[in-house]
């Protein structure tokens, strides 16, 4: 996966731009993440904001669009193709910066690009 799939949602994901998934339940590969917070639909980098809640104390994520393998809109669910280890371990989100600042969007690429088994 490029950096630029990365930052998009696949076309087999079941995104549906014109819907909002604020309140979607977030399944990692092992389990329940959180919630989404945040989302993108703009042209550009499209990614969640994840409220992990007190799974990991209330850390917020973000997650590439590109991490996405399904939306499931009746249950309200997206499952994402990283462990719950890998998104724990994830950069905390940072409102300051959010992906305005190349630095920041290039550390979460780093993070999340697959890089082999389990991602």
């Amino acid at each position: 996966m490029t950096n630029d799939s990365l930052w998009s949602y696949a076309p087999t994901a079941g995104h549906t731009p014109d819907l909002d998934f604020t309140g979607y339940t977030v399944e990692a590969l092992d389990g329940r993440v959180g919630k989404v917070d945040k989302h993108s639909n703009d042209v550009g980098p499209q990614y969640l904001v994840v409220d992990t809640g007190p799974w990991i104390l209330g850390k917020e994520v973000l997650l590439p669009a590109g991490t996405v393998e399904a939306v499931d809109h009746e249950a309200k669910t997206i499952r994402v193709g990283r462990t719950k280890e890998r998104i724990k371990a994830a950069p905390e989100f940072d409102k300051e910066k959010h992906l305005g600042d190349p630095a920041y969007r290039d550390q979460l690429s780093g993070h999340y690009g697959s890089d082999g088994p389990g991602h």
